[in-house]
């Protein structure tokens, strides 16, 4: 199939910030191309969103049950081949629900519900309906952050012993002072965002990135977290200390309220041999330490990388890969899957995360918030 596959998008409207960025990456290659959308709650604003997008008035929808109800209707040549889902937490399940029944495949925002039995629900629909989907943990589509994980599978790091990985943002950290404020932040809000803030946005990457790199499982956890900011009716705050299968063990950080951080994202791994770490500012360089106090800084322009971080990277040594380029990548690899659908082909290996990512990352925040309301020293992880 050498068309471009066609696009339509749940949320991301006027004002979104996710929404631009997830059609920037779906169009950057030139595989697929925006059609029709249900872009807010709003209906007003949904339509506004499509016409400021260009869109076809009747392919601009009230809301996402309308849309997969009448492109699921449409003729085989004019629907949908995918629709992305990028609304808040609340929305996930029944929007991802609403399409897989409709036959339309998805790629959907972490995390990827509300609770781990919404998720174990979405995994069971994805596996019944046979259609692709993907979750956009974007950060494993960096190529040195590919490069670090086939370094771990190749064992030049040796066994893992430790894991460091830290997630702090400081966009809270100015409420702390002004406890009356009200933010009105959805990601604060648990009948929208689920049961946690901090982790479910950004300790689940953490998490992710972590078992990407490592392919380590966690086994036990042992969680404190915590609420800075007054008005927050969920935490902004926590640490993880963390037991693998195997052995190793690993360091969670996560924060909303750390003053003067923006999306220092950054993972150490530390094996028999050697170490490594990554930061998601600086993202086109991975350090190398070995026991004798040499640190060796590879680029994304290094001519040993591997075949996946070649792949992975979009320019060319001195020019940096950034946010939507690794966006785009999981989009790329999401793409495969579709026409394979399309084809009714068997789904061909995709670098991407899926339904089973997802459903782990559920687990995650879920062991994560019993864990602090425990007294218990160890937490078994959920499955």
């Amino acid at each position: 199939m050498k068309r471009k596959l066609r696009m339509g998008m749940v949320g991301g409207g006027i004002g979104a910030f996710i929404g631009p960025v997830h059609r920037m990456a779906a169009t950057l290659d030139g595989e697929a191309e925006l059609v029709a959308g249900a872009f807010s709650s709003d209906p007003k604003k949904s339509r506004a969103s499509g016409e400021q997008l260009g869109l076809a008035p009747s392919r601009v929808y009230a809301d996402y049950r309308e849309m997969a109800r009448r492109e699921a209707a449409l003729p085989e040549d004019e629907r949908i081949d995918f629709a992305t889902v990028a609304i808040p937490n609340a929305g996930h399940y029944p929007a991802v629900k609403a399409f897989l029944e409709a036959g339309i495949n998805v790629i959907c925002d972490k995390p990827l519900a509300v609770s781990l039995a919404q998720a174990r629900e979405i995994e069971r629909l994805v596996k019944k309906s046979g259609k692709a989907f993907a979750l956009t943990h974007n950060y494993t589509g960096y190529p040195m952050v590919k490069q670090a994980r086939q370094m771990v599978l190749a064992g030049d790091l040796g066994r893992i012993n430790k894991v460091i990985v830290e997630y702090p943002q400081g966009w809270m950290s100015s409420f702390i002072e002004n406890p009356g404020n009200a933010i009105g932040m959805w990601r604060t809000d648990p009948k929208i965002a689920g049961g946690s803030c901090c982790m479910g946005d950004l300790g689940t990457h953490a998490e992710n990135l972590a078992r990407y790199i490592t392919g380590l499982e966690i086994e036990r956890l042992c969680a404190d977290l915590a609420r800075f900011v007054e008005s927050n009716r969920l935490e902004d705050d926590g640490a993880v200390l963390i037991r693998y299968k195997g052995g190793a063990r690993g360091v969670l950080l996560a924060s909303q309220i750390c003053a003067g951080e923006e999306n220092p994202l950054k993972i150490r791994v530390y094996g028999t041999k050697r170490g490594l770490e990554w930061r998601q500012e600086d993202p086109n360089y991975l350090w190398i330490k070995d026991p004798a106090g040499a640190v060796t800084r590879l680029s994304k322009g290094n001519s040993n990388l591997c075949e996946e971080a070649r792949n992975a990277a979009r320019l060319i040594w001195g020019h940096p890969d950034g946010f939507i380029e690794a966006f785009a990548n999981l989009y790329r690899e999401f793409f495969k899957l579709v026409r394979a659908e399309r084809a009714g082909e068997k789904p061909p290996a995709a670098d991407v995360p899926g339904v089973r990512d997802g459903v782990i990352g559920m687990a995650f925040i879920e062991t994560v918030l019993q864990s602090h309301k425990s007294n218990a020293k160890w937490t078994k992880m959920l499955k």
